[in-house]
């Protein structure tokens, strides 16, 4: 059997191993891309690699950007950052009609710059949101899409634990593509409001106009979000001027949120110890994830199977942008059917010299694949953040959250259309980094 035939069989594999044993992602990729290897090699330099991988990425200095960041999130989730955001957004838009469906999301796209993750946004919103707009008689199918959708912004926002991988695993400045995804981020969550604009011109009952709030009211609202904002730029900025470098920036990032929540007395002892035990689980599985992709990397690359795909699409006689529609399709697909980052680590080492080759720039290439997989985590059959959403809604019934997130769809269509025909928007501000 030849080694492309043998890379095939255990890309199949995997995904077999995935959907039919319900084996978590890192394992099964570190399991099938250990066995490839070995059999392709020898099972004494299948040792070798695995000892090597393992060690090399529980060493890298850079890895530990990972878990602050995320602490940095946690430590704001569990100070009630959250309802300070949805407040702030609510008493500015609410007024409208679907305005607290905008707030929603505005508050989603606030706290998904200091968390960064889908599914604390998810469940953190749908407790915050979700009675608010049962209070207003909001449409169901409004109310769930758009926090769900909303959600997905934490891994497009920075600090998004999915670019910090992405620039792992290609060897970029993280720093870069987290100002390259500002843009990205932006884009997509106007897109997100104009959807509700849309639907609510459709349905106009589904988003009832809530009370006007005062001026003075409004005002006095961003004091509370104030401390937020203040810790988004300080990680931002320190970034952009090479005051920080990504790990240093998670830390400070860190330090400050906990400093404010202690401060506010926000914070309680039982809240510090969830947010460091989140913090240890979402970083060991972020961890695990990263190794399994590792291993299983160095399997396909002994396949050699995405030098043969760089070489044969790099021929191909089409323009480079069909080519590229062509690979996110390949992406909107795969991230239906199975977890974002997981599917980022398999298909980057494929699909990255593809990029390159073509003659993309790496940090658009990587915050629009990341905009591209955000919809796996909306859409059927696995969409995690849609799940949480049903889960946490109660007597919304699933299929009641699916067909809500349908409307937000094609924002994200969209979003990725004006971002492959102007790609400035991604590569603007990361050309001005020192």
């Amino acid at each position: 059997m030849s080694a492309a035939a043998v890379g095939i069989l255990g890309i199949g594999l995997l995904l077999a191993v995935l959907f039919l044993l319900g084996m978590p992602v890192g394992v099964a990729m570190a399991m099938v891309g250990f066995a490839g290897f070995c059999y392709l090699v020898s099972f004494k330099a299948g040792l070798h690699m695995l000892g090597s991988v393992v060690w090399e990425t529980f060493s890298k200095y850079g890895l530990t950007v990972i878990p602050l960041f995320i602490f940095m999130g946690q430590v704001a989730f569990y100070s009630g950052v959250n309802a300070k955001l949805y407040n702030a957004a609510y008493r500015w838009v609410g007024h409208i009609r679907g305005g607290i469906a905008m707030a929603t999301v505005m508050a989603c796209s606030a706290f998904s710059a200091i968390c960064g993750s889908n599914a604390a946004t998810a469940a953190t919103m749908t407790t915050v949101a979700l009675p608010q707009m049962r209070k207003f008689n909001y449409h169901a199918k409004l109310s769930t899409g758009a926090i769900a959708c909303g959600s997905t912004l934490g891994v497009v926002i920075p600090p998004s634990v999915v670019l910090i991988v992405i620039g792992l695993s290609t060897e970029q400045s993280i720093a870069r593509l987290f100002y390259g995804a500002v843009g990205a981020g932006i884009l997509l969550t106007v897109l997100l409001l104009l959807s509700v604009v849309v639907v609510c011109r459709r349905h106009p009952q589904w988003g009832p106009v809530g009370p006007r709030t005062a001026w003075r009211e409004r005002i006095r609202s961003l004091a509370g979000a104030l401390e937020m904002v203040i810790l988004f730029l300080l990680v931002m900025l320190g970034l952009f001027f090479g005051v920080f470098t990504p790990t240093e920036a998670g830390a400070a990032g860190s330090f400050l949120a906990l400093l404010i929540a202690v401060v506010q007395r926000r914070l309680s002892f039982k809240g510090f110890l969830s947010s460091i035990t989140d913090t240890l689980k979402i970083s060991c599985m972020v961890i695990v994830i990263v190794t399994g992709a590792l291993i299983f990397g160095r399997f396909l690359a002994v396949t050699r199977i995405p030098f043969e795909i760089a070489t044969w699409v790099a021929e191909l006689a089409i323009p480079r942008m069909g080519v590229m529609a062509i690979i996110f399709i390949i992406y909107i697909i795969g991230g239906a059917v199975m977890d974002a980052l997981a599917l980022l680590l398999i298909t980057i080492p494929i699909f990255f010299p593809v990029a390159s080759e073509l003659g993309y720039d790496p940090v658009w290439f990587g915050v629009t694949i990341t905009v591209v997989t955000t919809l796996g985590a909306v859409t059927p059959p696995v969409g995690a953040t849609t799940y949480v959403v049903g889960g946490m809604a109660g007597d919304v019934p699933l299929e009641d959250v699916f067909k809500g997130v349908t409307y937000f769809l094609p924002a994200y269509i969209l979003c990725i259309i004006v971002l492959m025909l102007v790609p400035e928007i991604v590569t603007f501000l990361p050309a001005f980094m020192r």
